[in-house]
């Protein structure tokens, strides 16, 4: 049996962090959760999870601060990551434009946004669709390790 992949789940709120991990849980992953971003990027560190489940508006260092550091590190840009948050989408794209002006190079847009409340069907077709092309493209990228004889 192929080991959980492991989710990291960065919100402010517990109900949300409950909900979503539960959800998780239900589709077979394993939820790690934290509940800023200055916690969310040492679990990911630390973790190097599958996957990244990140609110925007978090206080201490929130998740567009979040984002920008895991798509800046070398160790970390791999790993995609979902925005879900009450923020709309064209708001987030803006703020994160804003940012990419003041940066050496833009950062990438996130895999996938989602706005709160979300449906949990929603949430887990994200987060299977995300990990199926990452699966894909890490494949591509290894060499091909057939023993030959």
């Amino acid at each position: 049996m192929a080991p959980q992949k492991k989710i990291l789940v960065v919100d402010d709120e517990m109900d949300m962090r409950i909900f979503v991990s539960t959800v998780l849980e239900t589709g077979g992953y394993l939820p790690i959760t934290c509940r800023n971003g200055q916690d969310g990027l040492a679990k990911a560190l630390s973790e190097k999870p599958d996957l990244i489940i990140l609110d925007v508006m978090m206080p201490n260092q929130g998740g567009v601060q979040m984002y920008r550091n895991l798509k800046t590190r070398a160790e970390l840009t791999a790993i995609p990551v979902i925005m879900l948050s009450a923020v709309g989408k064209d708001g987030f794209h803006h703020y994160l434009n804003m940012l990419n002006t003041r940066l050496d190079g833009p950062v990438d847009p996130p895999a996938a946004y989602l706005e709160k409340p979300v449906e949990p069907d929603d949430l887990l077709k994200s987060v299977a669709d995300i990990l199926e092309k990452t699966e894909g493209r890490r494949n591509r990228q290894q060499p091909n390790n057939q023993n030959k004889r």
